[in-house]
């Protein structure tokens, strides 16, 4: 038997998420403390007061998470539950972020600074209205990746993330993805549709956004993880801290290999996951790569309590 943690993305936000771990738990609330301290400002105000479209800008969102994740992390140590209770860590996107400063590879304060830079890098990186993204449904990534080719025609339109065996999502210019959506439909897609998202990720628009995650990089300290992790551009585990850095450039223009990377969890003895933050996204996109694997959602006390209890049993 072997357990993975993993960690959600973007869009899983939601306005009041982790507030009940931190009226519970003392560390938790120490995590949004050291975010809001590292960012010179209120996040968790905005995470547990503010407004969905505010949180959901990205530069608020990807700091949010991950300190709902790490919140999460740290309740779940208070019952007894750490980091090293899991074979592997996995996060999807921005989730790899969480993933890693889970497992001490980097700092909190340094990843809340991190991923507002990398926020903030992507946004800038295309202007507003010029960039899109789209889900495909009911096609693999083969087929998909063969559309994006297609619906290309001298613009940028890739395959950016593959997230299960009947997912995969398109990004690039508006018009490429918009051709993108109309070539899946005619090959048989069961739905294509734009995603509402404000920037084109995990595609060659984003070349601005890895330079800048290239600098950033080089201001913070990445340690060996005490987990190792399953990067999103390899699908495959990682522990050298170098590597993780590199990669994580990569992972900014790069496709999020989500369903590969399950794939290689279950080759290596995982049969349970534990989602740690906000959402229950990934623990249904695990569901349908592999039916066999049990998946947990840890988003609260009572889930912390009884992950925690499950495992002292």
């Amino acid at each position: 038997m072997g357990r993975a943690f993993v960690f959600p993305g973007q869009g899983a936000q939601t306005v009041g998420m982790g507030l009940s771990l931190a009226q519970t738990y003392s560390s938790a609330m120490a995590v949004y403390e050291q975010v809001d301290d590292a960012l010179g400002e209120k996040l968790s105000d905005l995470i547990w007061n503010g407004g969905q479209d505010d949180l959901s800008l990205t530069r608020n969102a990807q700091p949010a998470l991950m300190a709902t994740s790490l919140a999460a992390i740290r309740a779940l140590g208070e019952e007894g539950a750490t980091v090293k209770a899991a074979d592997l860590v996995a996060g999807h996107s921005l989730g790899e972020y969480s993933a890693l400063a889970a497992a001490g590879a980097i700092d909190v304060g340094d990843c809340a600074r991190l991923l507002r830079k990398r926020g903030d890098a992507m946004q800038n990186a295309v202007q507003v209205g010029k960039g899109a993204m789209a889900a495909i449904l009911g096609l693999d990534m083969k087929e998909v990746g063969q559309i994006a080719r297609e619906a290309s025609q001298g613009e940028i339109c890739e395959a950016a993330n593959d997230n299960d065996p009947g997912q995969v999502v398109v990004s690039g210019h508006v018009a490429a993805v918009k051709r993108a959506i109309e070539i899946a439909e005619g090959k048989g897609a069961r739905r294509a549709v734009m995603l509402p998202v404000s920037a084109p990720f995990h595609c060659a628009l984003m070349r601005p956004a890895a330079d800048a995650m290239v600098e950033a990089l080089k201001e913070v300290k990445i340690n060996t993880p005490t987990v190792p992790l399953v990067a999103n551009v390899l699908a495959d585990s990682v522990c050298d801290a170098e590597k993780i850095r590199s990669l994580l450039v990569k992972q900014v223009t790069g496709a999020v290999r989500w369903r590969e990377s399950v794939e290689h969890m279950v080759r290596h003895g995982i049969d349970e996951t534990w989602e740690i933050g906000a959402g229950r996204a990934l623990s249904g996109m695990i569901r349908r790569i592999d039916k066999s694997i049990s998946t947990i959602a840890i988003s609260s006390p009572e889930n912390v309590k009884a992950a925690a209890l499950k495992l002292n049993r």
